[in-house]
């Protein structure tokens, strides 16, 4: 295993539970991944299969089982509009909708079953970026739970039938200084010891909450004075406490009570990209507005840590970069280097002990948003523009691009891996690829 990553006990090998994998890492160091493939020859195609509605909810894996949630409008195919722009416009759909589950054969991509999970008229917009289904699942191996965000909190056995439900009431999330647009919900929920996890940073509701997972009894509520964010909390263990992103309020919370433990405030004003583990810190990264940190955080903090300007350091914040960060990507770790990614393709890779910056380099040519998360076998990153294009990097400081593919498609979501694959989620359908000559047949 890479040095430097802050793991714990491992799961069996090759499930990807939650959004980014084992421990929210992005990594998955258990066999070399391929580094090109095609879609026109089939070379490391393994299969691909059609997927019902949209959504940027990633897929997770279980075993030999793939889960995706999706949101299906009946008899249309939902608008979106991808690239870098300025427009915070909404798409209001009237129309009902079905969030649905979707299990797949992770052998063979074959859709095993398709069960819905919730149907209704949205209650609230999305941006056109975005999708109704932006939250990825969780599962342990018991039971899978997805967040529908406005539609409430779903929890299901691993045959997709309904165990419960929480509604968490009518979730407006969109910009603080213009509350008229809606944006829609994408903090995923995390499962942990028996629990599950739930941000809901908004401009309606503002909490962080735990919830038995056998009956959805909700064990403690924590009040926050935050502005809407979209990035997933993680759990650290050492002192164990759940950690969350936000603009007024980034922080660690004690796992049992909610209690807050340490607070640090200000960053990019829409938060985005979630925190990640690194040995005893935690890194921790927002965009837009006056600042875009990159810091470093240590896990024994204690209460508000928060220097007196951005830049500056102290007994927690080990180190910081105030305008190094990015906005949609949550950074990966591997070793000791860290790297980021802006949504133009702009990737820094820094010293994630010192925060020294090795590199700043573009992909991409500046002609495609990136939003989706990069993902790592421990020797490449892969990072997944929103055209489709993939460019597989080195883990190294010295920059370079060892290939560009094609997956083909519009492309959001972050990717899965599990037993030597990678798992792509494009607008249509998912695309595996994997170290193995295949005959690339579409399943539908």
């Amino acid at each position: 295993m890479a040095t430097g990553l802050c793991l714990v006990a491992k799961l069996p090998a090759g499930d990807w539970p939650q959004f980014r994998g084992p421990r929210a890492s992005g990594v998955a160091d258990e066999r070399r991944l391929p580094t090109r493939w095609s879609l026109e020859n089939g070379e490391n195609i393994r299969w691909q299969t059609t997927i019902p509605g949209l959504g940027h909810a990633s897929p997770i894996v279980w075993k030999d089982r793939i889960y995706i949630a999706t949101a299906v409008k009946p008899g249309a195919r939902p608008e979106l509009k991808v690239g870098l722009y300025g427009s915070g416009d909404s798409y209001a759909e009237k129309e009902p909708h079905q969030w649905r589950l979707v299990c797949l054969d992770k052998v063979s991509g074959k859709v095993l079953w398709d069960k819905p999970g919730h149907e209704t008229v949205p209650r609230v917009e999305r941006h056109t970026k975005a999708t109704h289904c932006n939250s990825t699942p969780a599962t342990d191996g018991e039971r899978i739970v997805a967040m529908f965000g406005s539609e409430g909190l779903f929890c299901f056995d691993m045959q997709g039938l309904e165990l419960w439900r929480k509604d968490l009431g009518k979730l407006h999330a969109g910009p603080y200084d213009v509350p008229r647009m809606q944006w829609g919900f994408a903090s995923s929920p995390v499962l942990h010891d028996g629990k599950v996890i739930v941000q809901c940073d908004t401009l309606s509701e503002h909490f962080l909450a735990v919830f038995d997972a056998k009956d959805g009894r909700e064990l403690w509520r924590t009040v926050r004075d935050e502005v809407s964010a979209w990035s997933t909390p993680i759990v650290a263990e050492t002192p164990k406490q759940i950690i969350v992103n936000g603009w007024k309020h980034i922080g660690g919370y004690d796992f049992a009570t909610g209690r807050e433990l340490w607070k640090l405030k200000e960053g990019g004003d829409i938060p985005v990209a979630s925190p990640i583990l690194w040995r005893d810190r935690v890194i921790l990264t927002s965009g837009h507005g006056k600042y875009r940190p990159m810091r470093a955080v240590r896990l024994n903090a204690s209460g508000d840590v928060t220097p007196p300007e951005m830049g500056a350091t102290n007994a927690s914040v080990v180190w910081c970069h105030p305008r190094k960060g990015n906005y949609m990507q949550t950074p990966i770790a591997i070793g000791n280097l860290l790297w980021g990614c802006l949504d133009n393709g702009v990737v820094t890779c820094f010293d994630a002990m010192t925060g020294r910056i090795y590199y700043e380099q573009r992909i991409g040519g500046g002609g495609q948003g990136f939003t989706s998360s990069p993902v790592a076998d421990g020797r490449h990153l892969y990072f997944t523009g929103e055209q489709g294009d993939v460019f597989v990097i080195p883990t190294v400081e010295k920059f370079s691009v060892f290939a560009t593919n094609s997956i083909g498609g519009i492309w959001l979501a972050t990717p899965a891996i599990s037993d030597g694959a990678l798992f792509f989620r494009t607008t249509e359908k998912l695309v595996a690829v994997a170290a193995e000559r295949s005959e690339g047949v579409e399943v539908r």
